[in-house]
């Protein structure tokens, strides 16, 4: 049976409802030559079109719905230097030589963001690099996010962190409920559907060919190369990227690797513009804001509206208990928008792995992969882009602990979906009781 592409549904998101307007692509039609053939237009294939154009081989970019559609237009537009496992933790049992590669790969990622942006011009990608303030909400996670980030200052030679009194997150956030925080430099905050179009205009203005609603359905080897089947056309490259993430499954060409990830959706909501007295008092600095709840929220403030976003959204649409839940938490950390109606509710998939961190490599000689980004991957997607063109022009990068042969299969994977809503109703009822 054919799927209707055209029927997968569209994103009632502040990003798309601000976004600069989309530029069309074509739909493959007949056959192509390639080097590379990517499938996928997020960050991650069109970071790695980029690089690999620009090492003079010839990329061909393909794209099952329109560029952006997936989590690169979906996500929070955070850009942070880390990666859902600590360093501490990757310290005590990798040690610190990988501990400090982990650290430098993080802050490459956050650089090469930068770097994209100023190479294809990007100015409403609207890129910040003001700093997140991690807030804590009690007295034991807050000496927990002071010691982690002492530790860092001390053993990763990180830049120095500001320790945040309750009068130092209260300035920042506008709010009270928080008894202290940890400012860390250099993380901050993009327009991320503006950056993918950005980045999408500019690699195809390079001579790069995308085309859109152009699913592959079959990747298959053939003598000299592989073969990406779409329903229309082909393209013949001597190289695959696969670069799909958590919509791996959107064909069977693909699908297999979604054994390897635990989607997880991630809502978000904005409000309608603030009064511009109420905006001033929220958010001043611009910066982005987490909290310390296991059950992570996050938020910041773009263009006069309240963002607020995070884990525990179930099933596979958007869920109205998801929309109202991160209401209420948000009327709990700033009870004067108990008032301010919602504009925007929606969601997007972020892709989990086993040990928590992304995987990049090869599959086999042919077929090369980059997924897993566990909820940090606006900037290391980008930062992918380039280790896969190294690793298609027959390079070795030092990816430590990223390396695709350490990626793990998800054991009783029928099992997943009812295995994360236990785990996170475990983590919701530890926070509602201040643990």
């Amino acid at each position: 049976m054919t799927r209707d592409w055209s029927a997968l549904p569209s994103v009632n998101s502040l990003w798309e409802a601000t976004a600069d307007p989309a530029r069309d692509f074509p739909v493959l039609s007949g056959d192509q030559q390639a080097d590379v053939v990517i499938i996928g237009a997020g960050y991650t294939g069109l970071s790695a079109a980029h690089h690999i154009a620009r090492s003079g081989l010839a990329p061909v970019v393909l794209e099952a719905n329109r560029p952006g559609w997936g989590a690169s237009g979906r996500n929070g537009g955070v850009i942070t230097a880390k990666f859902r496992l600590s360093f501490r933790e990757i310290d005590a049992v990798h040690g610190r030589a990988m501990a400090k590669r982990m650290y430098e790969i993080a802050h490459e990622s956050t650089d090469m963001v930068e770097e994209l942006v100023s190479e294809f011009g990007i100015a409403s990608a609207n890129l910040t690099r003001t700093g997140q303030v991690k807030a804590a909400h009690n007295e034991t996670t807050l000496r927990a996010a002071i010691d982690e980030a002492n530790w860092m200052t001390r053993e990763m030679g990180s830049a120095e962190v500001h320790i945040l009194d309750k009068d130092g997150v209260r300035e920042e956030t506008g709010s009270d409920i928080f008894v202290g925080g940890v400012l860390n430099p250099g993380s901050g905050g993009i327009h991320p559907l503006n950056y993918l179009r950005g980045l999408a205009s500019g690699v195809a203005g390079r001579g790069v060919p995308i085309f859109q609603e152009s699913p592959v359905i079959k990747l298959r080897r053939e003598k000299d190369g592989i073969v990406a089947e779409t329903p229309r056309g082909a393209v013949r490259a001597k190289q695959a990227i696969i670069a799909t993430n958590s919509y791996s499954d959107l064909t069977g060409a693909t699908a297999h690797l979604q054994r390897t990830l635990i989607p997880f959706r991630s809502a978000m909501v904005a409000t309608e513009q603030l009064p511009r007295n109420l905006a001033g008092k929220l958010m001043p600095t611009g910066r982005t804001y987490t909290e310390t709840k296991r059950m992570m929220r996050w938020f910041r403030m773009v263009d006069n509206r309240v963002i607020f976003g995070g884990r525990g959204a179930f099933g596979k649409e958007d869920s109205q208990a998801a929309f109202d839940a991160l209401r209420k938490a948000m009327v709990g950390i700033f009870p004067d928008l108990a008032d301010i109606p919602l504009e925007y509710k929606w969601s997007g998939l972020v892709a989990m792995t086993l040990d928590s961190v992304p995987h990049i490599g090869r599959l086999d000689d042919r077929t090369l992969v980059s997924l897993g980004y566990n909820g940090a991957g606006v900037a290391m997607s980008s930062l992918m882009g380039r280790y896969l063109a190294a690793l298609v022009r027959g390079e070795s990068p030092d990816v430590g602990l990223l390396d695709v042969s350490r990626m793990k299969a998800i054991p009783f994977y029928p099992l997943r979906e009812p295995a994360v809503r236990m785990v996170a109703g475990w983590y919701q009822f530890l926070d509602a009781i201040g643990r």
